[in-house]
């Protein structure tokens, strides 16, 4: 049974339809590509993909590649899982589909190292690029993550001295704990932006075979995505301030839905 919306209402079956529709372009594309590749010397290869200047092909490639990404993110953030925190307000909306783009991009990975490993092994022909781009892309899940597991209060918190104090001492603690993030991130922010608008204005390479931009690419979107965990743990602090008090336990961990789910499994 197909579950309530969580923030997409009516434009959910819009935003399915995208999805699908620049999913379906993107096969298209990819399988033109990969003809392409087999029948013509002058194919358009991962080294091009990332030097789209003057191939229209290739920035096709890209906008449907990012296209689907996005409206697949929406679409699927649209669903709440059943141990999610239920979300309010819009950066918990916004670090829910950033999420599901790092669900997204962590199968886009082993897809890539799949490739690279029958590409090597049976072939015997290594490519040039898996690695690299495997790296660049767990740097975009390893920082989406981070936002998420903010917006879940699922990052590490020690509740043996927490769960002990009163109220007004737990709120305390809390106004202090948000005023280091964001005192932390102005200060990164204030060290780091110059580089960081040096390497994305000129495009600072990696400097391998392959040379993609990832150092002018990570770089700034470290800034953004750290910004957006500190506005992550304000409207946390927001959303939480009128909350009971809650008390933790190690049963806090289990989850009770997948145990429940693997007992159907098991029955089954």
């Amino acid at each position: 049974m197909e579950q309530d919306s969580v923030w997409l209402g009516g434009l959910r079956q819009p935003v399915r339809l995208l999805m699908l529709a620049s999913t379906g372009a993107l096969a298209l594309l990819y399988s033109w590509l990969v003809i392409s590749a087999m029948i013509s010397e002058d194919a358009i290869g991962m080294h091009e993909m990332i030097r789209p200047t003057g191939r229209p092909l290739v920035w096709a490639t890209l906008t449907a590649f990012g296209a689907s990404i996005l409206f697949s993110s929406l679409y699927l953030s649209d669903f709440r899982g059943a141990i999610e925190i239920e979300p309010h307000g819009f950066f918990d909306i916004l670090s829910l589909i950033t999420s599901r783009m790092a669900m997204i991009l962590t199968a886009l990975i082993v897809i890539v190292m799949f490739y690279e490993v029958v590409s090597r092994y049976v072939f015997s022909r290594p490519t040039l690029w898996a690695n690299e781009l495997s790296l660049w892309i767990a740097a975009f899940v390893f920082l989406f993550a981070g936002q998420y597991a903010m917006q879940q209060r699922s990052h590490i918190r020690i509740y043996v001295i927490y769960d002990i104090m009163p109220r007004w001492m737990q709120k305390t603690a809390d106004v202090l704990s948000v005023l280091l993030i964001v005192g932390f991130t102005f200060a990164l922010v204030w060290g780091n932006y110059a580089d960081a608008q040096r390497r994305f204005l000129r495009l600072e390479t990696f400097g391998t075979a392959w040379d993609p931009p990832i150092p002018g690419i990570v770089k700034p979107v470290i800034l953004l995505i750290i910004i957006l965990v500190t506005l992550q743990a304000v409207s946390n602090l927001i959303a939480d301030w009128n909350k009971k008090p809650e008390h933790h336990s190690p049963l806090d961990e289990i989850d009770e839905t997948e145990i429940e789910n693997i007992k159907k499994t098991l029955g089954e």
